[in-house]
């Protein structure tokens, strides 16, 4: 049976997690990883791809600094590819079997179900952090005498220039902290079940609830590998985003019974 022709499922019993819990899902999102490479690698590349694009984008139209509220917030578009790792586990859960038509069409189907509003949701909150960080920039650079920072970074160093830095640093942990809140058991719970996209997030944010420590070592992971992987011009994310994807999966499995 396919994620789209699920029937409707009782309310989800919200589990206690340990941290061993986040350790059993890395360790089977590797296993998954390693069982379905090429699907791993193909999603990965669609967003690896998206990474270069706005890079050059930016970078052409001689915008550097913009490139560092867009970078660390492009991350939170990932759930959009999440939703194939999720698939490709789901599948190999269930012992069905793995083909390009099956997987591709279980994700193009997403788009009669409840994936879309959460989807909008995720657009508004990455739209808004955006408009945030002209914000902040205008409010402690905007009096300061016009520098190019594209070539002069001297600017950050100033106290008003570090003072934007912790203040843009806060608001967009703020944001992350709370859209991940609301995302990170409500995606996969989409594709697994018939339920609304509001149903969902605040089944996302009961799970982030009852088990604060554990899901906030869990957030901070996945900020800290997409961070690293991020550097070396976006290539780690071949690793980490299937290896994350997957063992996010599981962690949903896990606290949800």
């Amino acid at each position: 049976m396919q994620a789209a022709e699920t029937t409707a499922a009782p309310p989800a019993e919200i589990r206690a997690l340990v941290p061993a819990d986040l350790a059993a899902s890395l360790r089977a999102g590797w296993h998954d990883l390693t069982r379905a490479p090429a699907y791993g690698l193909f999603f990965s590349a669609v967003y690896v791809a998206g990474g270069w694009l706005l890079w050059w984008a930016l970078t052409t139209a001689g915008q550097v600094w913009w490139t560092i509220p867009v970078t660390l917030g492009f991350p939170l578009l990932g759930p959009f590819i999440a939703v194939g790792f999720y698939e490709i586990s789901r599948r190999l859960e269930a012992g069905q079997p793995l083909d390009w038509p099956g997987v591709l069409g279980v994700i193009l189907r997403q788009k009669d179900r409840q994936i879309p509003p959460l989807a909008a949701v995720i657009v508004v909150f990455f739209l808004f952090w955006n408009f945030l960080a002209h914000m902040i920039f205008a409010l402690f650079m905007g009096l300061q005498v016009m520098t190019n920072i594209s070539t002069s970074y001297q600017a950050f160093l100033t106290p008003n220039g570090l003072a934007m830095i912790a203040m843009g640093s806060v608001v967009g942990a703020v944001f992350s902290a709370l859209l991940f809140s609301m995302t990170v058991v409500a995606l996969p719970m989409l594709l697994d079940r018939e339920v609304d996209f509001v149903t969902a997030m605040l089944t996302s944010l009961g799970v982030v609830a009852r088990n604060p420590g554990v899901m906030l070592g869990w957030g901070l992971l996945i900020a800290v590998l997409l961070f690293v992987a991020m550097l070396p011009a976006f290539l780690g994310l071949f690793l980490v985003l299937p290896l994350l994807g997957h063992a996010s999966w599981h962690l949903y499995r896990r606290a949800l019974g």
